[in-house]
């Protein structure tokens, strides 16, 4: 029998539509017959935009009722920012499916002219990332940069970050989404602000024993890209923590070599652990494999001591 009907939950901020909207569509041209269903699910982290993201128990504040609702066959299909999914999932749910990966940079934005070098000293910044926060402050310690909380849909932080403060960082994934151009931007490379694990990926969650919506989605699977993020993932896994960490992990994939690079600092930014690892990747056991040991190199070098000292200052 023809599946005819598909539910698609998604969070109701803007960004989130787009992104659904798009696989959705995806969906639609490769199933002609396939109606689907998106039903907006909200979630703690939109209902309480006060609270911090650094908790342990803030881990998934904008999936958690998202996944109970797969968990209960509410909805057969959650379309995530990759970035934003804790590292380990709930029991019974999968990241089925992987779309090819879009623009990974993070974007800078900000009412002074010349990018992060036209900043003056003692600019203030909004961001309620640990990773771009620490990176920054890093890179830039004669600026005395003030890193305040900014948090809210891609509009408001956009809106804020020109007018009240010097500016934010954005993901360039989010504002092409979004259709968003906006002037005087300026887009970081890797070097200058290595992103988050998944960022620029749709992570497309559902049941594990559903073949039904498994045999919809597997069109849209790019399996280079379910190999960069097993890598990057497995990375934050064994750091036993998510988004919420000041760590970064990127992976590229050139058949067959899987490189992933990753960096682990302190929130102050004054202790950054950087490195690079190249496998030859053919399995999805390989690429995870990979961010595992990446992830034991960084902790050996000093990686476990940083996230040992941010725990007992600021508990994660």
């Amino acid at each position: 029998m023809t599946v005819k009907h598909l539910k698609i939950g998604a969070r109701g901020s803007p960004l989130s539509l787009a992104q659904t909207n798009l696989i959705a569509d995806s969906l639609k041209t490769n199933h002609p017959d396939l109606t689907c269903e998106i039903i907006v699910i909200k979630t703690t982290g939109d209902r309480f935009q006060n609270i911090l993201l650094t908790g342990p128990s803030n881990k998934g504040l904008f999936v958690k009722e998202i996944e109970e609702s797969l968990l209960t066959g509410a909805i057969d299909l959650a379309v995530h920012s990759a970035k934003d999914l804790p590292a380990t999932l709930p029991q019974g749910l999968i990241l089925g499916a992987v779309p090819p990966r879009t623009d990974f940079r993070d974007v800078f934005v900000s009412r002074h002219p010349g990018g992060l070098a036209g900043l003056p000293a003692q600019a203030v910044l909004g961001t309620s990332s640990l990773r771009r926060a620490a990176q920054l402050l890093h890179r830039h310690p004669v600026l005395n940069l003030q890193i305040i909380p900014l948090r809210g849909n891609v509009a408001t932080r956009l809106a804020k970050a020109t007018t009240e403060l010097d500016g934010t960082l954005i993901a360039a994934a989010g504002l092409q989404r979004l259709g968003l151009r906006v002037p005087g931007a300026v887009f970081l490379t890797p070097e200058e602000m290595l992103p988050a694990a998944g960022q620029g990926i749709l992570a497309l969650e559902f049941r594990a024993d559903d073949n039904r919506t498994k045999k919809l989605l597997a069109p849209l699977h790019h399996r280079p890209t379910a190999f960069c993020l097993a890598a990057e993932r497995s990375f934050l896994n064994l750091l036993k923590g998510g988004c919420q960490l000041p760590a970064a992990a990127l992976a590229t994939y050139q058949e067959p070599n899987l490189e992933l690079e990753a960096l682990i600092a302190d929130t102050n930014g004054r202790r950054l652990i950087r490195n690079r690892k190249i496998a030859e990747v053919s399995i999805l056991e390989t690429a995870i494999e990979l961010g595992r040991t990446l992830a034991s190199d960084l902790l050996n070098r000093g990686g476990a001591d940083i996230l040992k000292n941010i725990k007992e200052r600021e508990p994660l």
